[in-house]
């Protein structure tokens, strides 16, 4: 489902001219303005499936919060602005093909950083109480418990229902909250697929970050049927070549000036993997 259509930035003159205009001098930065013009990236025309790849420092993730801002879309992470970042949101202009819906989202790297912290320490915490479960199992399973009253029945049963079972099976009845460890790679796919839902426009901050090729591969397939079953669009910023070859995704080349439409193949990126597997291709 196609939410946006096009998106456009101001022009080098129209940034000019408020510059220009601007009565507060104490600044010595006008940021964000200045960072996508000087490749001359003015506009986006969007498919299902679009992808701005560059360098560091060519204003892909500049353009993504942007968008991002203008759409009004959700944000988990706090992102830094400066005192000129809402003078620019207001200057550019967006066409939208349907209404964007409620569920919609931009991710960064931060969020999934964030959510992979959480989850270790949530890890930390159920390894604390699994420690302290460990040392109760084994304090009433060898205690030298005698009934002396009815008002011991209860210890009693407790004594019995642990030497009844083993170690890890009483520990796991009693560990009710109990989150399995995954790596960071599988954590940070993990959160891809519960934030990413059926019809939403989808923001991605590259992506690929913590993520295994094996990875990387699988959420090019979830972001490829999501798009294409699911009612979903994706804007998306990368140098990663596993989705930058992507079926059908739109990409611009920041790197550019001004700002080209490249095939994946043509990307500096992807050829510089390109001949270093072809000079290597005897060893496999």
């Amino acid at each position: 489902m196609l939410y946006l259509n096009s998106f456009t930035f101001p022009s080098e003159d129209v940034e000019y001219k408020f510059i220009l205009g601007e009565k507060r001098t104490c600044y010595d930065s006008f940021y964000p303005f200045k960072i996508l013009s000087k490749n001359m990236f003015e506009r986006i025309d969007f498919e299902l499936i679009t992808i701005l790849y560059g360098g560091n420092g060519c204003g892909k993730s500049t353009a993504l919060n942007i968008i991002a801002d203008k759409t009004q879309v959700n944000r988990d992470s706090i992102y830094n602005k400066s005192n000129f970042y809402q003078d620019y949101v207001d200057l550019c202009r967006i066409d939208v093909e349907d209404e964007i819906p409620y569920n919609s989202k931009i991710i960064t790297s931060d969020d999934v950083f964030d959510y992979m912290l959480n989850v270790r320490n949530i890890n930390e915490g159920i390894d604390k109480k699994r420690n302290e479960i460990f040392e109760e199992y084994l304090d009433v399973k060898y205690s030298s418990f005698q009934l002396n009253s009815l008002d011991d029945y209860e210890v009693l049963k407790k004594i019995n229902n642990v030497r009844s079972k083993t170690q890890s099976k009483f520990v796991r009845e009693n560990l009710m909250d109990n989150v399995r460890e995954y790596s960071n790679g599988e954590s940070a796919f993990k959160y891809f697929m519960e934030k990413i839902e059926e019809d939403g426009l989808y923001i991605l901050d590259e992506p690929e970050n913590s993520l295994s090729p094996k990875r990387q591969m699988e959420l090019v397939k979830l972001i490829e049927d999501y798009s294409k079953y699911f009612g979903c669009q994706f804007i998306i910023s990368t140098h990663s070549p596993f989705l930058l070859g992507m079926k059908g995704a739109k990409i611009y080349d920041l790197d550019e000036c001004p700002v080209d439409v490249k095939r994946w193949t043509e990307l500096e990126n992807v050829r510089t993997y390109y001949d270093f597997f072809k000079e290597h291709q005897d060893e496999f």
